[in-house]
């Protein structure tokens, strides 16, 4: 029976992680490039930033590269996942500060605690259940958007193309059961350093 479960948690996990390739476009930035509002060059800068750092956090430790996801939108990094102690956490926003045209850093790496694996097929649901919800609204670009959860919390990073847009992924994500808290990293549009033409 556990082992039946493992393999269904396992398969999940990796449905799910082919939603996020699917919607990573041609430089891997997280975003459609037929959608991304930012200029061709920036969305270049992102993924050479995005891959520097990516190398940078597994020549650290190779098992950041399961742990630990990076997103770079428009010079600035977003890091989630789960380290074991809180020097790992320090370690790894020193390396994403000290990538080369770094505007800002937010790190939302949680430390470790034993595997808990309920919370993380509820976790897993969360996730899939608002990448849904984006994907049915027709006034959300569902492929600007890259969702995490843990422990019930939902992180957002993206690009909304109006506030409007914004507040209705945010309010899409507090609508979905059981979700005790939505962190949002949405950056609009007229935020952007360049936009494309």
């Amino acid at each position: 029976m556990k082992n039946r479960l493992l393999i269904i948690f396992l398969l999940s996990l990796t449905l799910t992680g082919c939603t996020g390739v699917a919607s990573k476009g041609i430089f891997g930035t997280g975003v459609s490039v037929a959608f991304d509002p930012r200029s061709f060059g920036t969305q270049v800068d992102d993924s050479i930033m995005q891959k520097n750092l990516s190398a940078k956090i597994i020549l650290q430790d190779k098992k950041y590269l399961l742990s630990v996801k990076t997103k770079v939108l428009d010079g600035r990094i977003f890091l989630t996942g789960k380290v074991d102690n809180p020097e790992q956490k320090l370690k790894l926003t020193k390396l994403a500060w000290e990538t080369v045209g770094v505007r800002s850093v937010r790190n939302d790496i949680k430390i470790k605690e034993g595997f808990n694996f309920q919370q993380s097929a509820k976790d897993i649901l969360i996730t899939s259940q608002l990448r849904s919800a984006l994907i049915f609204n027709k006034n959300i670009k569902a492929t600007n958007y890259q969702i995490d959860t843990y422990k019930k919390k939902i992180y957002i990073y993206g690009i909304a193309l109006t506030s409007e847009e914004k507040g209705l992924v945010i309010s899409e994500a507090e609508e979905i059961l059981d979700v005790e808290k939505v962190i949002a990293s949405i950056i609009l549009v007229e935020d952007l350093r360049i936009q494309k033409n």
